[in-house]
Formats: C-alpha cells, structure tokens, sequence
C-alpha cells in the first residue's frame, strides 16, 4: 500500500443492491465534507440495476453518479458473486485504492470484501456483527464471511459488538456508531411527508397495513408462498394491504398463478416504491408487515407496528427496544397479531442507543483517524478529524460497545 499513499485517502465505497444506498447516501455526504483528507470513489456494481430498484433510489437519495460501474446484472448467488468479484478485481489491479467500505450483507458486499482481502486492501464493514445464526440465509453467509476479512468493523447495535467478541474478533478492529441507514431516514423524513403517495392510492393515515415480502424462504416455494397470501387475503378484509412488490416477487406469483388474491382491491398490488414514497407509505401506516432487515429498523424509528414474517432476526434490538414483532410466517399468528393491533393493543418503544441521525459522522471519524495513523507520508493536523458528534470518540464507542 505504500506505494500509492497520497494526500488524500482513496476510500472505495460500495453498493449494489437498493439497501446499499440509503446506507451510502450520508456516509458519501459526509465524507465530501473533508475534501482535503478524503477521496470517496462511488462503485456500484449493479447487482440491482433497474430503475425501480436502483435508479429511483439514486434520485430520492440526491445520490451522484456512481464514478465506477460495473454492470454486473442478475443471475444465481454463485454466478453475481463470481461476476462481482471477477469485475471488482480489474479496478482494483488497475487503481487500488486505500480502503474499501463495504456496506450491509448482500451479494455485492462479501464479493468485494473478498477481492480487498485478496489484493491486500483493508476492508471496512458498515453494519457488521448482526447475526441471525441461520446459515440457510443467504445474507448470514456473507456478513459472517465478511466480518472474518474486515479490519474495521462498525456495528450498529449492541447485540454486533456482542456477536463479534464471541466470534474471536479484536475489540480494538470494532467501532459502535450506530446505524447509518437510519440517518437517511431522518434527513429525508420532512420531505418525505410532503410526498402525495397515500393520497394518491386513496388511501386515509392509520387506515391500512404495509406489506413487503421477498425472502427466499417466503416467496421462492409456491405452498408457502401462497399460504402467505392467502392469509395476507385474510387481513386485508380487516384492513386495506398494500404491497409494493418486490421484482422477484412478483414474478413468482404470476408464475405460481396467484394473482387472484389481489382481486378485490382491498389486497392491492402495486410497483416498487422509490425511497420517498415508501418512507411516506411506511410513517403513515397502522402497521407494517415484513420480511425485510431494514424495515424492521425504519418503523421502530417510526415508532409503527412492525410484524416480521420471519422465524428469526438478525436486529434483536427492534423487538427488546423497538416496535417490532417476531411472528414467523404463520396464518394464525399473523391473524391474531393483526386483530391485536386493531384492537389497540399497539407495542411501544424507544430509540436505540446511537440512532441519532450521527452515525455517518462518527464512521468518519474514525475513518479520519485511521488516515492520520496509516498514511504517515502526509499526517492530519492536530484536530483536523474533529467532527460534531459531541463528546463521542472511536475510543468511547469501543467501550460503549460492552454496556
């Protein structure tokens, strides 16, 4: 790495599928705002490449384009995987950089993660340690695989700093900052509620539930996927549903012939949601019912009911603090759920510790600092990595990762 040590610190930072990019947005923010120090270079590799998954997002995001794109596509996890990482290899020969920032637990971050490993890179994960000790998903495989490859591990609740010590990791490689993603939200949270979405579906505040679904397990076998529907059918004849649906979802019910549920225009289906509209279908909510991670985080910040048609999660923190309920994909426990909450039996909770809006700010800071360490050819002044965030320091956050 000496060889390429300059002024500024080279700092790939990765995204590829649309969870990437509300986690990218404040980081890349923040990072532009130290210009002298820093040189973010944005690589998406195109794992999500449409204008519903991807190019709404950009927008709603105010994201700039991407400097790097390596238009990789879909395909099996074995063939994006392979193709990621055969892509991602020729920018790193032709223009390594001096660190790559890998964000959450899709295809596009473990197959970065290992080509930085592999060139003698350091590697730095957003969103590290989250576990849901269910190595038949997809998505545990790669953050444990790249939690193993990282130097710099930034989790975002304590359950990951938790994670990682039992896994052998060395505190000193882990930063408790918060979650990054939730910056995104309330920076945005305003003009999102401005945005006509709900008024637009005929819609009323409080008056209908939100469902996303596209795991795996609940969508790719048509006997579960139905049953879901079919109890989602159920639901909706309590309360209107809404279900922006995901691309490969939508392709499995019309492959499995299900179409029919969405008949009676109380179970409405409707195209993926840019990021402003979905956090404005999301807010005003009187419940969400999901099977993704992010969500789970963005309604206990919301303070909305959330029913996670999962067995597990790897966000324990959304239901010992959050708003969030772990139900499994079962009919029975989503109808008594359902009729729970619309009987006012509505879970409160609190804000996670570090899900402040700051969590971009302190991975910079600890970014910053790392620069001043490494890259001993052009030091940082004395106080140039002083950011806002008050009396937080990597050092405090290390230790604030044991409470």
């Amino acid at each position: 790495m000496n060889q390429y040590r300059q002024d500024k610190m080279k700092i790939m930072l990765i995204v590829g599928a649309r969870p990437n990019f509300m986690k990218a947005a404040p980081l890349l923010e923040r990072m532009k705002r130290y210009t002298d120090y820093l040189e973010p270079i944005l690589v998406h590799t195109g794992q999500h490449y449409d204008q519903k998954l991807s190019g709404l997002f950009f927008d709603d995001l105010k994201l700039p384009k991407p400097d790097l794109y390596l238009g990789i596509g879909s395909g099996s996890h074995a063939v994006q995987t392979a193709r990621i990482m055969v892509e991602f290899e020729k920018v790193m020969l032709e223009n390594p950089p001096h660190l790559v920032a890998v964000l959450g637990d899709v295809n596009s971050t473990v197959a970065c993660a290992l080509v930085a490993a592999k060139c003698r890179v350091p590697v730095a994960h957003v969103e590290a340690g989250l576990r849901s000790f269910d190595m038949g998903m997809p998505e545990e495989v790669n953050r444990v695989l790249t939690d193993r490859i990282s130097d710099y591990l930034f989790v975002s609740e304590s359950s990951g700093f938790q994670n990682l010590t039992k896994e052998g990791v060395d505190a000193e490689k882990i930063f408790f900052v918060g979650n990054v993603m939730i910056d995104s939200l309330l920076s945005h949270l305003q003009i999102a509620q401005s945005q006509s979405i709900v008024h637009d579906l005929g819609l009323e505040r409080k008056h209908y539930a939100l469902l996303t679904l596209h795991r795996p397990d609940n969508v790719d076998d048509r006997k579960t996927l139905t049953r879901l529907l079919e109890a989602l059918a159920g639901v909706s004849q309590q309360i209107p549903v809404i279900f922006p649906c995901h691309p490969r979802t939508r392709l499995n019910i019309d492959k499995f012939g299900l179409s029919s549920y969405f008949g009676d225009g109380r179970f409405r289906l409707i195209e993926p949601a840019g990021y402003l509209d979905f956090l404005k279908l999301e807010s005003d909510a009187a419940m969400v019912l999901t099977d993704s991670g992010g969500v789970q985080e963005e309604t206990t910040i919301l303070s909305v009911p959330c029913l996670t048609l999962r067995k597990n999660t790897e966000r324990p923190v959304t239901v010992t603090e959050g708003t969030n309920m772990l139900i499994g994909p079962y009919p029975e426990n989503i109808a008594a759920a359902v009729e729970s909450i619309l009987a006012g039996n509505i879970k409160t909770g609190h804000v996670p510790k570090y899900w402040d809006g700051r969590a971009s700010e302190r991975i910079v800071d600890v970014l910053l600092k790392v620069r001043e360490k490494t890259m001993t050819t052009y030091p940082v002044k004395q106080g140039t990595s002083k950011t806002n965030a008050g009396e937080y320091s990597p050092d405090r956050a290390r230790i604030a990762g044991r409470d």
